[in-house]
């Protein structure tokens, strides 16, 4: 008989890091490729499989969404799942499927379905089948909207989403066992965009040279100022590097798992009460403080992000790789286990062909997507 009592050992207690320690600005493997860091994942995820008899267990942790939210899956489908208590805590948004040829047509569209919802500008576009911030946009204004909808493909659905304001970005991971009231947050991450201050000398290429972490990446950073790495920013003048908030793009983690509060753990049993078979996975939001995100209060949903998504944390610099393998292990475990008690209450796996099928959609759409911003 398998054995899927809990593992209720905090994934973190390993990281109990020193505000003050100032490592080396990247982590030994921040940016190994993705070859290297999750083989071992990967044959931790095979051994589960073999143990569970099914490799695609993790697909019943969140049974209403595509794979569980593995891959493929649509994040307006995972966001509609929410009741109305959920939607009050969720930045409003819209859908679209762009047509072929018609720009214009779906440009207006967006707007008008904006104003039904009360979405002005600025507004996030996305899209519906994305991973790691691909193809995110930010449009300031009406007349921006086309020329980056001209950037899109046809035949895909997007999202226009209302942006959040919170100067703080956070992802929470989130695991709630199926007939449960409460839940417990087992990963918390602060999302830092980096920005470099202007001298009135030197061009944004020189700036980016000169730091000693964004000087370490410039193939992530370079491309997208692509036409303004020759400008002078004033003195004293702020340059953002990257809008989205992934750690793939350029995007500072930071390790915020102290802050998982019993308040914010029960906001967050209430508001994922209320979205449909939602057990597993990463919340994540814009919050006005840490202070107020600590109590449970003044803050936006942006994504909720099913089996596929990480515990971010493991990205701060000063993470060992020993303590990112815990956290990563543990989290795979508890999906297969997750997975399991749904299963025995009669939900469906989606099965290894259907979780290589969606892998390989979003892969080709993933391709087709613009630079993010």
């Amino acid at each position: 008989m398998l054995q899927i009592a809990p593992d209720l050992s905090s994934p973190f207690d390993d990281f109990a890091v020193e505000e003050t320690k100032d490592p080396h600005p990247l982590s030994l493997f921040e940016f190994w490729p993705g070859s290297v860091f999750y083989t071992p994942i990967v044959l931790y995820w095979i051994a589960l499989g073999l143990r569970y008899g099914d490799f695609s267990i993790p697909s019943a942790a969140n049974p209403r969404v595509e794979t569980g939210g593995l891959c493929g899956e649509s994040k307006s489908g995972i966001l509609d799942l929410a009741g109305p208590v959920a939607n009050q805590w969720i930045a409003p948004y819209i859908t679209h499927m762009l047509r072929k040829g018609r720009r214009d047509d779906d440009a207006l569209a967006i707007v008008t379905a904006m104003k039904g919802k009360n979405i002005g500008f600025p507004v996030v576009i996305k899209p519906d089948i994305g991973c790691n911030g691909t193809g995110v946009k930010l449009v300031r204004s009406e007349a921006d909207l086309l020329p980056v909808l001209k950037q899109f493909p046809s035949a895909v659905r997007i999202l226009a989403q209302a942006l959040a304001e919170g100067p703080v970005e956070a992802g929470l991971f989130y695991i709630r066992e199926p007939g449960s009231s409460s839940g417990r947050i087992t990963s918390i991450t602060y999302k830092e965009s980096p920005v470099l201050e202007g001298d009135g000398v030197a061009t944004i290429r020189e700036l980016i040279s000169r730091d000693t972490r964004t000087n370490l990446l410039p193939d992530i950073y370079l491309p997208r100022l692509e036409g303004r790495l020759e400008e002078v920013p004033a003195l004293g003048e702020p340059v953002q590097l990257v809008f989205t908030g992934n750690h793939c793009k350029g995007s500072i983690f930071r390790n915020g798992c102290k802050d998982a509060t019993s308040a914010l753990t029960r906001r967050l049993d209430e508001i994922i009460g209320d979205v449909s078979e939602f057990h597993f996975g990463r919340i994540d939001v814009k919050a006005a403080s840490i202070d107020a995100l600590r109590r449970g209060e003044d803050f936006e949903i942006i994504e909720l992000n099913g089996v596929g998504s990480e515990a971010t944390h493991i990205w701060d610099s000063r993470t060992t790789l020993r303590e990112a393998y815990r956290a990563q292990f543990y989290h795979y475990r508890e999906a297969f286990r997750i997975g399991a008690l749904n299963r025995a209450r009669g939900w469906k796996t989606c099965g290894a062909y259907t979780m290589l099928r969606y892998w390989r959609k979003q892969r080709r759409l993933l391709a087709l997507y613009p630079l993010n911003d």
